[in-house]
């Protein structure tokens, strides 16, 4: 895209977010410090809402170097109300930290006196900084020409090919303060950032898309779409204990299985019924008498001698003499 082409559009879209978005300066009488604290606060998000939450900061905690050994998690409970608190609260901290590291302080009105391109250098080098930070401290604090981009900003100007893929990705837009002046430098950025808010908060909302549809009809095709929902496969309504209990690594088994899961303690339950009916009819059947123990067999003859008692003995002659009766 040409210079000229680029001015032309720049102009364009300069006209329309005149006509649907309010501009918002930025207040005066702040220091180089706040400036830059508050410009962590405002990337990504509605001006006002950024000055709500910047002046919960400043109410809440006694001087910077109180928000600076803060958690986190406690900066962002203030903050609440910004759309990313925990992003923004972790940008203040980072910044109080690395300027207290430089300074021993948290004064930069000296920043003022030097030259514009070292004190940006110097505003690049600090840790929690980003593009838009940088250049909206040099835009409302050091009096330079800047135009703060953040990401809602340059979404809207991918939109619109203003940008391509590459210089979303650094986020830098070439050509930008050459293309808009100074005289409205401010005016064209806090309408372009309000506007970018309002595309990162919902970029599927009818409003936004008929804007970005009158600066530019044709950028039907790179407005975002909705994914698709996914829908789930169906599954079986009865699952087999094991299916469930399966691991992601293990094979299941086939379908037919659960069939004969669920037959088995019908199996089981048929064969315990057959032994307990069993069991009471034996205990209902009569007690048979025992069985009377066979009769000996009829001895035999010789048997039956053998069991009298044996004849006795004649009794010897001298036995004899002496058993008779004397006469």
């Amino acid at each position: 895209m040409t210079a000229a082409n680029r001015a032309d559009k720049f102009t364009k879209i300069h006209k329309i977010l005149k006509k649907c978005c309010k501009p918002a300066s930025p207040a005066s009488g702040r220091s180089v410090i706040e400036y830059l604290l508050f410009a962590c606060c405002l990337e990504d998000s509605h001006h006002d809402v950024a000055e709500e939450a910047f002046a919960a900061l400043v109410h809440t905690f006694f001087d910077w170097n109180e928000v600076r050994v803060t958690s986190i998690s406690e900066l962002a409970e203030v903050m609440a109300s910004l759309p990313d608190p925990r992003a923004a609260a972790n940008r203040i901290k980072r910044v109080l930290h690395s300027v207290f590291e430089a300074t021993f302080n948290f004064d930069l009105e000296e920043q003022k006196k030097k030259n514009l391109g070292p004190t940006i250098q110097w505003l690049e080098k600090l840790d929690g900084t980003t593009p838009f930070v940088v250049a909206y401290v040099v835009q409302a604090a050091l009096d330079g020409h800047a135009i703060p981009i953040d990401a809602g900003t340059m979404g809207v100007l991918r939109v619109l090919d203003v940008v391509t893929e590459k210089d979303a990705t650094v986020g830098v837009v070439p050509g930008l303060e050459r293309a808009v002046p100074k005289s409205k430098g401010i005016e064209f950025g806090s309408l372009l950032h309000e506007f970018g808010a309002d595309f990162s908060a919902n970029p599927y909302s009818a409003a936004v898309r008929e804007i970005l549809l009158q600066m530019d009809p044709e950028c039907g095709p790179r407005l975002p779409k909705r994914r698709a929902a996914r829908v789930p496969k169906s599954e079986p309504a009865e699952k087999s204990a094991k299916e469930r209990a399966a691991k992601p690594g293990e094979k299941t088994k086939p379908a037919k299985e659960p069939e004969k899961a669920a037959e088995k303690p019908v199996e089981k339950s048929a064969s315990v019924k057959k032994q307990t009916a069993t069991s009471h009819s034996q205990a209902e059947a009569p007690k048979k008498k025992p069985a009377a123990t066979p009769e000996p067999a009829k001895r035999s003859a010789k048997d039956k001698s053998a069991l009298k008692p044996s004849a006795a003995k004649k009794p010897s002659a001298s036995e004899g003499l002496s058993k008779r009766k004397p006469r």
